[in-house]
């Protein structure tokens, strides 16, 4: 049976030394991901008292690169499975510094809203590739793992974001949160262009006859493994948005102080950093529903535990860590289930897809935040809304187990 039969993808030909800098590269990506979705809702701090304005006005702005998000993972990231991964990679990074750069230079809500929906687009065109190439050029028997890694990037980005912003304000000003994931992205892509290997990749091991990539998701054995994924994806996202958009603002100033939110932020999604290896390893090495499931319980307490006591700077900080933490490294680590539920020649779609989908709960999340923070819901009463979301997920990650006898009996099914 093929590579392509048994969904396994065929790494591109690389020495290990170039292996292991197009990884570092890959995971740099994922850290201007992170790092840039993050810097308005950090810039809008410092940026709604300067504009005269509430910082709920900015909700159509923190949306925006949501829906951009998810329009170039829904019809221009699967162009990785027909074109190759490079292409799409490199020019999403150039993209990515001209329009954060263009942010930096914004003067109003509507010019932020645009520029973001373009950044959003590069990205989501960026995001399923990189994480396709990653599992490709990944060793077999630890894919789920190198892509959790690579995706951890996101979590290193967000972190960095939420520790250097005050300073960095302090220093340039809120236009200093755009500068910086602008020149990375460039210095990102000229090494990418330089590093990665030309052609197409696991995408040429295409069965002769197959379908297009959306149809054949859209079919049995996939549309089912298709179905869990991206809904489980997209109300993960519903919980991850509200939470890292507004829990800067939320927070009570007169407990929390003015820069604490935003530390809290940043310590929030990096804990994601070390739950989202940990739950790769184990959807790896043991069972991947169970694994999710154990882990949204665990959140849906941290948010009660929360919702439970009186607001501590302490006491709610390590509470964070455990249910930000959680919702932000699960958000990786169900990207690192994607090679166990879809074969590679569709792995970009399928990502891409579940991107896509997930933006309709993202693109939601900021408004329905935004409503209820103007609704005047109490910081512990925002938080309890949360275990909402994170219920339905781990009822999801229950029907992990169904969706990869699905997919294993589809490939069981082609002729070796």
């Amino acid at each position: 049976m093929d590579a392509t039969a048994t969904g396994a993808p065929s790494a591109p030909t690389m020495t290990p030394g170039r292996r292991m800098a197009a990884l570092l590269l890959l995971a740099g990506v994922m850290v201007i991901d992170g790092y840039d979705l993050n810097a308005m809702a950090l810039a809008i701090r410092w940026l709604a008292p300067e504009m005269g304005v509430e910082p709920t006005a900015f909700s159509i702005v923190q949306s925006a690169d949501l829906l951009g998000l998810g329009i170039g993972a829904l019809l221009i990231a699967p162009l990785g499975d027909r074109l190759g991964r490079k292409p799409l990679i490199v020019a999403g990074c150039f993209a990515i510094a001209a329009t954060t750069s263009a942010t930096a230079l914004s003067g109003s809500i509507a010019g932020f809203a645009i520029w973001r929906l373009l950044t959003g687009i590069a990205l989501g065109a960026c995001l399923a590739n990189v994480s396709a190439l990653s599992a490709e050029v990944a060793p077999e028997g630890r894919r789920s793992t190198i892509m959790a890694v690579v995706s951890a990037g996101i979590a290193i980005g967000a972190m960095l974001a939420g520790f250097t912003a005050p300073e960095l304000v302090g220093w340039a000003g809120w236009r200093g949160l755009f500068w910086v994931p602008a020149v990375l992205a460039l210095l990102l892509g000229l090494g990418l262009l330089a590093i990665l290997p030309g052609g197409r990749g696991a995408t040429r091991e295409r069965r002769a006859g197959a379908r297009t990539p959306f149809a054949e998701l859209l079919r049995p054995p996939l549309a089912f493994p298709l179905a869990v994924f991206t809904c489980a994806y997209m109300i993960n996202a519903v919980a991850l948005y509200m939470l890292v958009r507004w829990t800067p603002i939320v927070l009570p100033a007169e407990v929390f102080g003015d820069s604490l939110p935003s530390r809290i932020q940043g310590l929030m999604q990096g804990m994601g950093l070390p739950v989202s290896i940990g739950l790769a390893f184990l959807i790896d090495k043991w069972k991947p529903g169970p694994t999710l499931a154990i882990g949204y319980a665990v959140i849906a307490l941290a948010f009660l535990a929360i919702w439970a006591t009186p607001a501590d700077p302490l006491g709610w900080s390590l509470l964070l860590l455990v249910a930000g933490g959680g919702v932000t490294g699960i958000h990786g680590a169900l990207m690192a289930l994607s090679p166990k539920l879809f074969p590679s020649h569709v792995l970009s779609t399928a990502i891409g897809a579940a991107v896509a989908i997930s933006r309709i709960g993202a693109i939601a999340a900021p408004l329905v935040g935004a409503a209820l923070i103007d609704a005047g819901i109490s910081a512990s009463g925002y938080f309890l809304t949360l275990v909402i979301p994170v219920t339905i997920c781990g009822g999801l990650a229950l029907l992990v187990p169904l969706a990869m006898r699905a997919r294993d009996g589809g490939a069981a099914a082609v002729p070796a």
